[in-house]
């Protein structure tokens, strides 16, 4: 099923989802949490090392109640798409993806950044549980396209980097406990006119510029 192109009145349009350390059990939340008519494709990146058996996407399939898949080149499908292990994706206007290895960081940036501009104010951007600071240079994307930011608060989550850096951007419109992901990616797609009553105007001080670039012992740890 092909996406429609940007839509400006910020209609959502697809909902990315990343995470790292601790995000089966965070995506498994998230996931289980949507009803079977959640009407937004849903597309899943979480850091994890290829050559060993892929069980992301039967822990989501059996978590959940829509329909789950392994992202493949072509046509954005309703439900889940969750991206293979060290694997991005390029997002086009017309509902499609192509694959593409990620960085040795994690592939959240390109990917976010990629559906920011697709779909502009169409993308819902959540950050979940991870290490180091994927992500944060995709919200900035997003806010600049007139997108919106979730992530889960940086007390609740296992590993709070990814989440802590996304909010440090001040792109961030909500920092939630984990339970509270769904309903609010329910608010947002299906509530009428909830993604006005909920957004949250970026503050004067927000960066959302390029970010600098991470110190080289960080890059050298990579992300895990």
């Amino acid at each position: 099923m092909a996406l429609p192109s940007v839509d400006t009145r910020g209609r959502l349009r697809v909902v990315v989802l990343a995470a790292s350390s601790g995000g089966v059990r965070a995506l498994g939340a998230v996931v289980g949490g949507l009803p079977a008519d959640f009407p937004v494709p849903v597309l899943v990146v979480q850091h994890r090392g290829p050559g060993i058996p892929d069980m992301l996407g039967d822990i989501l399939r059996a978590r959940g109640r829509l329909p789950v898949h392994t992202a493949t080149a072509g046509p954005l499908r309703p439900g889940v798409t969750v991206l293979p292990a060290r694997i991005t994706a390029d997002v086009d206007r017309d509902g499609g993806l192509a694959l593409r290895p990620a960085s040795t960081l994690g592939g959240a940036d390109h990917l976010f950044t990629s559906a920011a501009t697709a779909y502009g104010a169409g993308v819902l951007a959540v950050v979940l549980t991870g290490r180091l600071i994927d992500g944060a240079e995709g919200v900035r994307a997003v806010r600049r396209a007139g997108g919106r930011v979730l992530v889960q608060h940086p007390d609740d989550a296992e590993a709070p980097g990814m989440p802590s850096a996304a909010l440090a951007t001040g792109c961030v419109e909500h920092a939630l406990p984990l339970p509270l992901i769904a309903p609010a990616m329910v608010a947002y797609a299906m509530a009428p006119g909830g993604a006005d009553l909920l957004a949250v105007p970026v503050p004067p001080w927000a960066s959302l510029g390029p970010p600098r670039p991470l110190p080289a012992r960080a890059q050298a740890a990579g992300v895990a």
